[in-house]
């Protein structure tokens, strides 16, 4: 028996074509010398599906019911980094990273789990195995050999790498402002045999740890771009030079402002910028240099209030340099809240040592000079107290003057550049300085958020420069995804329009928060 399927056509009146295919169950047999064929059964009015089982079935197919058709042995995560991967594919990393083969998927593979699971290179060649990351690059059976030896080969990459990320986000065509931003970190080190660990001032609050520093360019945004290690001693001006000798001589790049923190770019590295032919800067004055401008006379006014919240001055002591003065309200209000509760704090402290000494439990100019010298200086209010010792007496008066004078400068911050008002406006020059608070936050997703840089457990430079390099490469991966995924997590996507007003969410922020839900019914969720 087998289904005989016989097609046709029909032209009617209208000049209309119109196909057929009828569907039958025939039973074929021989007559003698003659095949003959006998009809069992029209099948034309059954489900096309229905027919072709039963077709399937006749040619000796075996059914089963779909849920019997396999038995699942093993299943391996495969979404995240599926995702991950395709946005890495999408940016052309792997391109980037270098030429086609093991080396490239190992360090591309390497650079995925830093952004989905951040562990140790042991671990994470494991891992591989564990999600179909390791049989999508084949290297789910790689050894920790051939990853060190994908680590050095990477290295040997970086300027290639950085290079080419600084044409695609710092060259003029992408980045008219040639607006580069720079900032410096440190992680602390396991081991006492990297050559680059040394005894400094740790960001991470590790006082008895042997540290590396790294210096992070990135483009306006906050994309990374470079990352230079540096030993653990390293101060941040001389981070800040090679940052700039970088963007010049391996990048090509001779029209370029740097962007960076007070400490970062101090008058010593302005000097030396104003030597160099198209280099710009941007920064912030220091406290002192603020009180001077706002001396009688000064050119700083205390009169920002209400809606006025920037200005634009002039000052003999900065020539050729723009100085945007900014005042944030509620930046004052919580600076002078402070103050008060700090000054209030140190009263409380000395108030037992006042209260011994009038009981005459405790005497002596020195002795009492001691007990209060303990205390005094526990907040950093000292200065501003007036402190008469005798040998029977201690009194203690605030500073009045001075400090009503320290409040009047609340919630001011004055930033210093070079650009020319008509290549960026005042609002302009403010936005790109808060815009530091970018590298912050990629410094927050390199150390422990995201691509989890420390502690680290290399020992020779070169390896801990990859394992640097790996972060910050997983970090520019993490910048892509943050930003694709916006709309589907609660992140705020319209940034405030006046740069130096209080930050405040935004009403789809407010909705989304409130809400929970998108129109479709997709619940919105973390990065």
């Amino acid at each position: 028996m087998h289904v005989a399927r016989i097609r046709s056509s029909h032209v009617d009146k209208q000049g209309r074509r119109r196909d057929y295919e009828s569907r039958y169950l025939r039973r074929t047999y021989r007559d003698g010398a003659t095949v003959r064929h006998e009809t069992l059964a029209n099948l034309s009015g059954l489900p096309e599906e229905v027919t072709d089982a039963i077709e399937a079935a006749l040619k000796g197919t075996r059914l089963v019911p779909a849920g019997e058709a396999m038995t699942i042995a093993r299943s391996v995560p495969h979404g995240h980094v599926a995702a991950v991967h395709a946005i890495a594919a999408g940016l052309g990393l792997p391109a980037l990273l270098g030429p086609a083969g093991r080396q490239r998927d190992l360090a591309l593979a390497l650079v995925i789990s830093r952004v989905v699971a951040p562990a140790s290179k042991l671990s994470t060649s494991t891992w591989w195995a564990d999600t179909t990351l390791g049989a999508d690059l084949g290297i789910a059976g790689a050894t920790t050999d051939e990853i060190y030896a994908a680590m050095d080969w990477l290295a040997g990459r970086q300027d290639a790498i950085e290079a080419a990320l600084a044409a695609r986000h710092l060259a003029p065509g992408v980045n008219p402002q040639r607006m580069a931003l720079f900032d410096l970190s440190s992680s602390w080190v396991e081991g006492r045999c990297c050559p680059l660990a040394a005894r400094g001032y740790s960001r991470d609050g590790k006082k008895g740890k042997a540290q590396i520093e790294y210096g992070l360019l990135t483009d306006p945004h906050g994309r990374p771009v470079a990352v230079r290690v540096f030993p653990g001693n390293t101060a941040d001006p001389q981070s800040f030079t090679e940052a700039v000798t970088v963007v010049r001589e391996k990048f090509g790049l001779e029209q370029m402002v740097m962007a960076g923190d007070r400490g970062m770019i101090t008058a010593a590295r302005i000097d030396a910028l104003r030597e160099l032919q198209g280099a710009g800067w941007l920064t912030a004055l220091r406290a002192p240099a603020i009180k001077k401008l706002a001396e009688d006379g000064g050119p700083l006014q205390l009169s920002l209030s209400g809606q006025q919240y920037l200005a634009e001055i002039t000052s003999p002591d900065y020539p050729g340099e723009r100085l945007i003065v900014c005042r944030n309200p509620l930046q004052a209000a919580e600076r002078t809240r402070k103050r008060e509760d700090l000054l209030a704090a140190t009263e409380n402290l000395l108030a037992p040592i006042a209260a011994r000494v009038r009981a005459a439990k405790l005497a002596g100019a020195s002795e009492i000079g001691v007990a209060a010298g303990k205390v005094i200086g526990k907040y950093k209010m000292a200065k501003h107290f007036d402190v008469e010792i005798t040998d029977t007496s201690l009194a203690i008066t605030r500073k009045q003057d001075q400090i009503d004078a320290e409040a009047a400068l609340d919630g001011f911050y004055v930033l210093r550049t070079s650009i020319p008002a008509d290549h960026l406006d005042a609002p302009g020059v403010v936005t790109a300085y808060k815009n530091l608070a970018y590298l912050e936050r990629d410094f927050r997703h390199i150390k422990a958020d995201d691509p989890g840089l420390r502690p680290i457990y290399h020992h020779l430079e070169e390896r801990v420069k990859a394992h640097v390099l790996i972060c910050m490469l997983a970090c520019y991966l993490t910048w892509h995804l943050r930003r694709a995924w916006a709309p589907l997590t609660f992140t705020d996507e319209e940034p405030p329009a006046n740069p130096v007003a209080p930050a405040r969410r935004s009403a789809r922020a407010h909705a989304k928060a409130s809400a929970q839900h998108d129109e479709l019914g997709h619940p919105y969720r973390s990065f």
